[in-house]
């Protein structure tokens, strides 16, 4: 492999030759060889965003130092960055300094060094001219809000309405199919089967709610805050222009932060975005056991519902088909309530003016929208589009359910509806047969109180 030279404040290091990255990113490179995980491309593309912003900022408060010259070829180098033509010079991973020092300098060094060969000379520096007005402690945390909010729009939103739109279907389709219904797994009184699916698909909608309601917090950036939230180095009214450039390229209102001292110190933001991803996933984890319970079987399980047979579910038992795309999701869920305590444990460390917890914080985040958005889509393809209401199992069900003696309640009384029940099951009749047996109705009165369909 070919090596050039590149220096920076501690001096010279050897870097590959075919890399626009510089020193600093070098020495982290080699410092920190701690597992697989690269700080995530929607991270990198969020600080693409902002240098980009910052660049035309800065053009406008600052010309004497942000030329157009410096302005143009910063613009091509940066679009460069969002367009996916400088992928594999981002190359440091997650666990590196807790403030996302190394990867703010490593974009800093790739738009330079690129910049500078876009312009045929030495133009660029990466750290007065690229990360001018800027600090690493402002600029990690702007990344951070800028790609979630616009992972969450460009990744979630669209499997979430799917999934949605999927309940609505079938709950159209089993208007006024009629089932028992269970609490704490027991028998209990009917419900149609349009009706436990509306619940389904409410829960969904109003995650979608909570979601969408805390990305606005999220569009507060820390930008201008520079090192400690003073705004040091960074010209008047720069929080303020840079953020107006951010949303006019992402089209998201995205604003400036009024108190930078909590842009810095707290992750609050982060925090309660990713508490309502928590409850999505806590939804979808009891929505997936809800299908998988009422598809088991076939002959031995509940079997009200049937679910795609997708794949052989046993190297040994043949035949055997398993509900795994609610075993997918629901590990989904899992994983989402791991990273949110990872996020609140990070969220709380930190001294003074900055947290050094960042890196972390935000790559379980974006870890775990793209893996609901992922599984949702798969959920929704691959499972719930093919659920199949076995009306007959289903009938059959509500038929035995002793529950049903509820309807008699308000004519026999609760104390004598229990002796039904108890008679029923102990002696193995039906309900009707208990209460003739007990003289609490005639047969006429008990077939006129006795209505399950009447009962939802």
């Amino acid at each position: 492999m070919e090596y050039r030279i590149e220096h920076d404040s501690m001096g010279e290091v050897r870097v590959p030759a075919n890399k626009y990255w510089g020193a600093q990113t070098q020495r982290s490179l080699e410092n920190f060889k701690i597992g697989e995980g690269k700080m995530p491309k929607e991270i990198i593309n969020a600080f693409g965003i902002l240098k980009l912003a910052a660049a035309k900022a800065n053009a406008t408060l600052v010309p004497n130092r942000m030329t157009g010259e410096k302005l143009d070829v910063i613009e091509k180098s940066a679009n460069e960055l969002l367009c996916g033509a400088l992928d594999g010079n981002f190359p440091l991973v997650v666990y590196q300094t807790g403030s996302g020092t190394q990867s703010n300098m490593n974009v800093n060094e790739v738009l330079a060094n690129r910049g500078n060969e876009i312009a045929g000379k030495k133009l660029l520096h990466p750290n007065d001219d690229i990360n001018m007005s800027q600090s690493s402690n402002d600029t990690f945390p702007t990344a951070m809000h800028i790609a979630a909010v616009m992972t969450i729009y460009k990744r979630l939103y669209t499997p979430l309405s799917h999934l949605i739109g999927e309940f609505r279907r079938l709950e159209r389709e089993n208007e006024g199919v009629i089932k028992s219904g269970r609490t704490h797994l027991q028998d209990a009184t009917p419900i149609s089967f349009s009706q436990e699916i509306s619940g389904w698909r409410a829960s969904i909608e109003r995650d979608y709610e909570m979601i969408d309601a805390s990305l606005e917090p999220l569009k507060n950036l820390a930008l201008g805050a520079t090192a400690v939230g003073t705004g040091l180095n960074a010209p008047d009214g720069f929080d303020v222009a840079v953020a107006k450039e951010i949303a006019s390229i992402t089209g998201v209102n995205f604003r400036t932060e009024n108190n930078k001292f909590h842009a810095l110190t707290s992750k609050g933001e982060i925090v309660f975005c990713h508490g309502a991803l928590k409850a999505l996933a806590s939804d979808l984890l009891k929505i997936a056991n809800d299908i998988r319970w009422l598809a088991s079987g076939p002959r031995l399980g509940l079997g009200e519902i049937t679910i795609p047979e997708n794949e052989p579910g046993s190297s040994i038992m043949p035949g055997k088909v398993n509900p795994t795309q609610c075993e997918a999701i629901t590990m989904v869920a899992v994983q989402v309530m791991g990273n949110d305590t990872a996020i609140g444990i990070a969220a709380s460390q930190g001294n003074f003016e900055l947290n050094v917890f960042m890196p972390v914080i935000i790559n379980n985040f974006l870890e775990s929208v793209n893996l609901l958005a992922d599984a949702i889509t798969s959920f929704t393809d691959n499972c719930v589009s093919g659920i199949k209401a076995n009306r007959d199992k289903m009938k059959e069900n509500l038929n035995n359910s002793l529950m049903l003696v509820t309807a008699l309640s308000p004519h026999i009384g609760y104390e004598n509806a229990a002796k039904v029940v108890h008679l029923a099951h102990e002696k193995g009749l039906t309900l009707k047969e208990a209460t003739l047996c007990l003289g609490y109705l005639s047969g006429e009165e008990f077939d006129k109180y006795f209505k399950p369909e009447e009962m939802v």
